[in-house]
């Protein structure tokens, strides 16, 4: 009985939400997934990036940011904490910044200035990734080889967007981080990681629930933010982007945008 009530209950309450919804203008949300340009090195594979504060780059950065600014976008939402972020475009906006190669400033702040935003919402949150759990669990249990299948997979996208670096514009690298079809092949590392375990341990589970729980908070602070209307690019490291936009899809009342649809 109490189950039937809860069921109508919820149908009830679909049926009221679904027409003020319809009413409302879609969230419009525009995932760009970046590359680290400061090199800090904290990922379990790196790319490393030239100097962003070269003449050359700056070009480029500015010339991405024009492209992108022709979404008209109303808030901008970036990797960083939300007080971090407040604090540092305050500075960015008054000149009191100092060169920063992250790409925070040199993409988010940027887009923000040149969108007239007065502020920038920080939507970051910290989470667990064990993966030295993982790894010991692999090599204790003869699975090393499936790890390394994995890793040699990140390794091989690293290399591809390394080279992309070396040659092209920066406009080159965010164009390869954004294709739709290179995002969910490039995710199937997190899903091998389930191969890793047995029984009671499941250091893989582990791994994959921390890793989606980070996310799932990052696209928290992002919808919690947004309003009817508004059209939100966000910038976070790309290997982000699958779940970010797998969440902006699937949350009623918001429309995923293409970042290569605007990218130089």
């Amino acid at each position: 009985m109490r189950s039937w009530m809860l069921h109508a209950l919820v149908v009830t309450l679909a049926a009221v939400a679904l027409p003020a919804r319809a009413a409302q203008a879609d969230v419009e949300v525009m995932i760009v997934g970046t590359y680290h340009m400061a090199n800090p090195g904290r990922d379990l594979h790196n790319a490393h990036a030239d100097d962003v504060l070269a003449p050359g780059r700056q070009r480029q950065l500015a010339d991405v940011a024009a492209h992108l600014a022709r979404f008209k976008p109303t808030r901008i939402a970036v990797e960083w904490p939300a007080d971090v972020a407040k604090a540092r475009y305050a500075a960015y906006l008054d000149g009191t910044l100092g060169d920063s190669r992250n790409e925070v400033a040199q993409l988010g702040f940027r887009l923000a200035k040149l969108a007239g935003a007065r502020e920038v919402d920080g939507i970051d949150v910290d989470g667990e990734f064990p993966f030295e759990a993982v790894d010991a669990y692999a090599k204790a249990h003869g699975q090393q080889a499936i790890l390394d299948d994995a890793n040699a997979q990140v390794q091989g996208f690293v290399d591809a967007m390394q080279a992309k670096i070396d040659a092209g514009t920066v406009a080159d690298v965010l164009r390869f981080l954004n294709d739709p079809a290179r995002i969910a092949h490039d995710n199937a590392f997190y899903r091998e990681t389930l191969l890793i375990g047995a029984g009671a341990q499941q250091p893989g589970v582990d791994l994959l629930t921390g890793w989606y729980k980070r996310n799932f908070a990052i696209c928290a602070n992002l919808v919690q933010r947004a309003h009817a209307g508004d059209r939100v690019v966000v910038f976070y490291g790309s290997g982000h982007a699958f779940l970010l936009r797998q969440c902006v899809q699937e949350m009623p009342g918001y429309r995923l945008v293409e970042a290569n649809d605007y990218l130089p």
